[in-house]
């Protein structure tokens, strides 16, 4: 009933609750080194390929709903000019982590209709793909949406044109079974109230719940019911406050889901909306991923 109402109030809206997470990207310079470090908390990935940029080069854990953890790098040797005019040039050089996120779209351009009419700017979808290491070719086609760099603030659009389990599952299965799949995305912001009313307009999301989290330094708000929780620094020496000068807007942590959080060593853990987020070490892993509980 709550959902009916909402998406009657807001024409043409996309319940937030229904975004489907593609996959969410980390970035740094060395993708062997995210490899490394993200072992070193217990989690495998697998190496991906190269993309057809010849600039990055990727790794990923996927998951049993489908959604992945994406780590992406420079590949060896690729030219300075192609890596500055990346789109995620500032976040590849710089070893942000979090960088991005996307959602998949079965008609990405039914979904870029519905964001334009919410007066969202939207931008033509773009042809990519890679290979991977068995000389299997990947495509697909991605959309950006909002102003800000691809996948930021709000999510890219990314549709398959080849099957996507080869893209999701490079062995034929999910790299793991010990998280069932990324179920948050933190989203680094200026302003709650700035960015929940772009939410809104976006997707047609309801007055969001908020709650202050002062050991992760931040005012949070839990938009709509779904995967997305965002972050304001709670004063100017918060890690968030410097991310932000950094970085600018946009991911900056994912949670994962399990069914046994126990199972996994936690460095601390926060309470997010009557639910236990647990960390790992950052200091260890070099940027920030927590698990939750998930059925």
């Amino acid at each position: 009933m709550r959902r009916a109402l909402v998406l009657a109030l807001v024409p043409g809206a996309l319940w937030a609750a229904e975004l489907k997470i593609d996959h969410v990207t980390v970035a740094g310079r060395d993708v062997r080194k995210l490899q490394s470090d993200l072992q070193a908390v217990g989690i495998r990935s697998v190496f991906g390929g190269a993309h057809a940029n010849h600039t990055t080069e990727m790794a990923l854990v996927s998951f049993p709903d489908g959604s992945y953890l994406e780590l992406m790098g420079l590949q060896s040797g690729a030219e300075a000019r192609l890596v500055d005019e990346h789109v995620w040039a500032k976040y590849l050089k710089g070893d942000a982590g979090p960088c991005a996120w996307a959602v998949r779209e079965k008609d990405i351009h039914a979904e870029m209709e519905r964001l334009r009419a919410a007066g969202i700017p939207v931008s033509p979808p773009v042809q990519s793909g890679r290979e991977r290491p068995d000389g299997t070719h990947l495509a697909w086609q991605t959309s950006d949406i909002g102003t800000g760099p691809r996948g930021t603030f709000f999510p890219f659009l990314i549709e398959d044109q080849t099957a996507r389990a080869l893209r999701a599952f490079p062995d034929g299965k999910p790299v793991t079974r010990d998280f069932r799949g990324v179920t948050r995305v933190v989203i680094a912001v200026r302003s709650l109230e700035d960015a929940v009313k772009r939410y809104r307009q976006a997707y047609g999301v309801p007055p969001p719940i908020k709650q202050v989290d002062k050991s992760f330094g931040a005012y949070l708000a839990s938009a709509g019911g779904g995967p997305i929780i965002l972050a304001q620094p709670l004063n100017p020496d918060s890690w968030l406050t410097e991310r932000l000068a950094r970085f600018g807007e946009g991911p900056c942590a994912f949670v994962l889901g399990t069914a046994q959080p126990a199972r996994f060593h936690q460095a601390s853990k926060s309470r997010w909306f009557g639910v236990d987020v647990s960390w790992f070490d950052p200091e260890k892993l070099g940027w920030r991923l927590g698990f939750e509980q998930a059925p």
